[in-house]
């Protein structure tokens, strides 16, 4: 699930920390850094108990309304639809997920006006209105429905974003890509899989595992090596004039093109290049661009860019 692009965004984070409060020893930042990885891939199992909560919560708001002292026929015998959806059943019985909801002990129990604001959107959608007007009562329709809801009521939700950087500092921008993440799941989801339906694991293989180590450590390890020859390609420029995470970014992207020989280097330029646009000024990109392809050109002259 913990892709490369977000390995990237976390390495640079950490590092950016590290230089502005007391430096700690290798084995703390790196000890960091998985801890923040570790709390992204919670993110990842909280959003998936939203459908769980949100579902739960109708149903007792149902059950209230059968009770009321005078309840209407609507009352009585309201439609079950949205309740009995059978993706979130199968969802609510997820093993991987229960387990993992009971080891870390992660809730929306807290965050009951979020539920219902999520709730009252959902019922006055065209999506819930379509849904429940069609005579489709497949499996495949229930999950359909479950995510479009996700894409458009829980992706770039302002009062959800709110609620998770009051939650934990780590989930600070984590939810835009942390969504694409429980959307994919939504869709693997199959009927016949029951309870073992597989979640998307923290990381894909032990290679991205080793990369957000190696990016970590060699960043810093080398940041006097690769400023020299960030000082040496910004000749216009006073070197402490260049924007802090511009730096850091850089460092980055330099112990990457030079420890990863199977990453070409117009990958790792490119993500870096977006990285700067959405994290550091709005001139970053381009003037990143410009002092990495000039060390890039440097380090190939010299034969120091070895690339498989």
């Amino acid at each position: 699930m913990i892709n490369r692009i977000l390995i990237r965004i976390k390495v640079i984070q950490i590092i950016y920390s590290y230089y502005l409060n007391i430096k700690k020893d290798l084995s703390t930042v790196e000890n960091e850094l998985f801890f923040s990885l570790g709390k992204t891939y919670e993110l990842y199992h909280l959003l998936l108990l939203l459908p769980i909560d949100i579902t739960e919560l109708q149903k007792r708001k149902q059950d209230a309304a059968k009770h009321k002292l005078l309840p209407s026929e609507k009352d009585l015998t309201p439609d079950t639809k949205f309740v009995n959806n059978k993706f979130v059943a199968q969802l609510s019985e997820n093993n991987s997920l229960r387990k993992f909801v009971a080891g870390e002990k992660i809730s929306w129990v807290n965050d009951a006006n979020l539920i219902k604001k999520l709730l009252d959107s959902i019922l006055s959608s065209d999506i819930y209105n379509d849904y429940m007007h069609s005579t489709d009562n497949s499996f495949e329709a229930d999950r359909e429905f479950w995510r479009k809801i996700f894409k458009t009521f829980v992706c770039n939700n302002d009062d959800l974003e709110q609620a998770l950087e009051d939650h934990s500092i780590y989930w600070n921008d984590d939810l835009d890509i942390v969504s694409t993440f429980v959307l994919k799941t939504i869709k693997r989801f199959d009927p016949h899989s029951g309870r073992e339906q597989e979640l998307l694991p923290m990381f894909k293989d032990q290679d991205d595992m080793q990369f957000a180590k190696e990016l970590l450590l060699q960043t810093i390890l080398h940041q006097s090596e690769y400023n020299e020859w960030i000082q040496k390609q910004a000749k216009n420029w006073e070197f402490e004039r260049i924007a802090f995470m511009d730096l850091i970014i850089m460092q980055t992207a330099l112990a990457e093109l030079t420890n990863f020989p199977t990453i070409p280097v117009n990958v790792t330029l490119n993500e870096y290049i977006e990285i700067a646009k959405q994290y550091s000024t709005e001139k970053s990109g381009t003037f990143i661009n410009g002092i990495l392809d000039g060390i890039i050109a440097s380090l190939r002259n010299e034969n120091k860019l070895l690339k498989n």
